[in-house]
């Protein structure tokens, strides 16, 4: 069927189709993420449990190193900032992404006359 379409609806089609695709990529990214940023919210909840004195291992490699609760404390919360920038330009990238989608998507429904879904 798309040998027979105008060369403009198949780039079209073509753009649709790369949209839908970097969607998706930044959907499981944005996944990824969150499931990262909750993993680090539970550690902090986790180590706020703790008395400053205890003692702490922090996974570097296939090693446990032992740690002071502070600092690590203090380098959970700089990685949940970076998670929490890093979901919030994801969403924009998704916003941007789904609106650029209905957009060619109406441009297609225009170029082949067929009525929009109400």
């Amino acid at each position: 069927m798309t040998s027979e379409l105008p060369p403009q609806i198949k780039n079209q089609l073509a753009q649709l189709q790369q949209i839908q695709q970097q969607a998706q990529a930044i959907a499981v990214q944005k996944n990824q993420v969150e499931i990262t940023l909750k993993e680090t919210e539970l550690a902090l909840e986790e180590l706020d449990k703790l008395t400053p004195d205890a003692v702490i291992y922090r996974a570097v490699g296939d090693l446990l190193i032992k740690t002071e609760r502070d600092k690590t404390k203090e380098s959970l919360k700089e990685k949940k900032d970076t998670l929490d920038l890093r979901l919030q330009t994801l969403a924009r990238q998704e916003e941007r992404a789904q609106k650029r989608f209905q957009q060619l998507q109406e441009q297609l429904r225009q170029a082949i006359g067929t009525p929009a879904a109400q």
